[in-house]
């Protein structure tokens, strides 16, 4: 190394660490991202891009780098020197629209479109004519409207707490005088011919970088805790919903009855109950909210307060859905509920069957060894109130078997978009007719899993229901 290299190196010895720094803060803010992966990382994406511009740019202007550059680099280096000068603004528009509400949003969207027009317009030209600062002037005013937006938002409490999505916001305040206290010294002393140490530059555009990545941080840390504490009520609702649910199926003579039910999500739409009367009469319904997720699951919880007003006429299954429909319909603001209930006396060996738009009841009979779909259906709940329910009746034999279950189990759909369809349920109904109810919602449940692989989140709550007559 000679002595003018060693000479120089030492002069631009802090730009250069600057520089790597600069791109190292990039490299963190992208990490971070990675590791996080959840809402609300964006911002440490563009914050890592705008990092890596300004010390990128910073390292190819170094007449260190220029020196130690082969000739043949020379016009990537000075591309990307102009395209760093024009990228730099853009970048951190991007990261500051991350906190930003309302009207200031949109004005930063109007603002950045402008950015990327100057931007395209000047590295064109430096392509065109080799002419580095044709549009830079424009550049410039672009980031002196930015820099006063954000001081002007963050210095005003009432702009503050209406545009920005920041809870405390004391860091970037401070982060943005600092920076700004820096650029104004350095513009003003250009007419006194007050040289500024390029250094200052630096610290100061790090001190207003790290303040964007502190809240940036304490923005995702806030999400996550707030995820967390969603995550704990919803575990909370669950156990509740769960609650509602039948403890177990009731003892009723000459009956087997299984249950299933496989909630999509932490709460369902879907709801089932168990209405026994005495050992010898009992009703089934099933119900299937549209939707899923909390809104879905307050209505189920709405059908179990207003089962309570039907048990007195349990062996009437037009009367029974009536009264649901005629309590449900004013109550589902814009929703809609099927619904299916099967009334069993064993003691007149005859059951009862009618539906609200809900997928049609399954019989195995023995005796013939035929697979019956009984459509017996109704309006759905939620479009016109107070309807008849047409009324099914069906002898009850030993050996039959009745399948009650939600759309959940049909619609299940594998990689290639295919549903599970009901061939492929009435199939497994018709191979497992010689075992217990508990076993055939077994093969039932499992037939789902591999038809729907791990890989694919469940589309839909699933209940069924299984009774056979012993």
């Amino acid at each position: 190394m000679t002595p003018e290299t060693q000479s120089l190196l030492r002069a631009e010895l802090a730009n250069l660490i600057a520089g790597y720094f600069f791109l190292f803060i990039g490299l963190i803010a992208f990490s971070i991202a990675a590791i996080r992966r959840r809402g609300g990382v964006r911002i440490l994406v563009w914050i890592g891009i705008w990092s890596i511009i300004f010390g990128a740019n910073m390292l190819v202007q170094s007449p260190v780098i220029i020196a130690s550059l082969p000739v043949s680099l020379e016009p990537a280096r000075s591309l990307w020197a102009v395209a760093g000068s024009y990228l730099t603004i853009v970048a951190a528009a991007l990261a500051f629209l991350e906190l930003t509400l309302g009207t200031l949003r949109r004005f930063l969207k109007l603002l950045l479109v402008v950015d990327v027009a100057v931007a395209v317009a000047g590295i064109g030209a430096f392509l065109i004519s080799g002419r580095a600062n044709t549009f830079i002037r424009y550049n410039q005013m672009l980031a002196v409207i930015a820099l006063v937006t954000l001081l002007a938002t963050v210095s005003v409490p009432s702009l503050s707490r209406r545009f920005l999505i920041l809870s405390h916001h004391r860091v970037l305040t401070i982060g943005t005088f600092i920076f700004a206290a820096e650029a104004l010294w350095v513009n003003l002393g250009r007419p006194f011919d007050i040289n500024v140490p390029s250094i200052y530059s630096s610290l100061g555009f790090a001190v207003l970088l790290l303040s964007f990545g502190y809240v940036a941080l304490d923005m995702i840390l806030a999400n996550e805790r707030r995820l967390l504490a969603i995550d704990s009520e919803l575990q909370i609702a669950r156990q509740l919903q769960f609650s509602i649910l039948p403890a177990g199926p009731p003892k009723i003579a000459s009956l087997g009855i299984a249950a299933a039910y496989e909630p999509m999500t932490a709460v369902a739409g879907d709801f089932y109950e168990f209405i026994p009367i005495d050992e010898q009469r009992v009703g089934f319904l099933v119900a299937d909210v549209s939707g899923h997720g909390v809104p879905a699951a307050l209505i189920a919880s709405m059908i179990k307060v207003a089962i309570q007003s039907v048990n007195g006429c349990a062996s009437e299954p037009s009367e029974v859905l009536r009264r649901l429909g005629s309590i449900l319909n004013n109550n589902l603001q814009g929703q809609f509920v099927s619904a299916a209930y099967l009334w069993i006396d064993t003691s007149s060996r005859r059951a009862l069957y009618s539906a609200a738009g809900h997928p049609p009841l399954l019989r195995w009979n023995k005796e013939t060894g035929t697979l019956m779909r009984i459509d017996s259906n109704g309006m759905i709940f939620g479009v016109m109130p107070e309807l008849e329910y047409p009324v099914c009746s069906i002898p009850l034999v030993p050996g039959d078997r009745f399948l009650l279950y939600t759309d959940g189990v049909t619609e299940s759909e594998d990689v290639a978009g295919e549903q599970f369809g009901d061939r492929k349920l009435e199939q497994i109904v018709r191979e497992s007719q010689a075992v217990p109810a508990s076993e055939l919602l077994t093969r039932m449940v499992a037939g789902l899993r591999a038809w729907q692989p791990a890989s694919l989140a469940q589309q839909d709550d699933i209940t069924l229901i299984v009774i056979d007559v012993l």
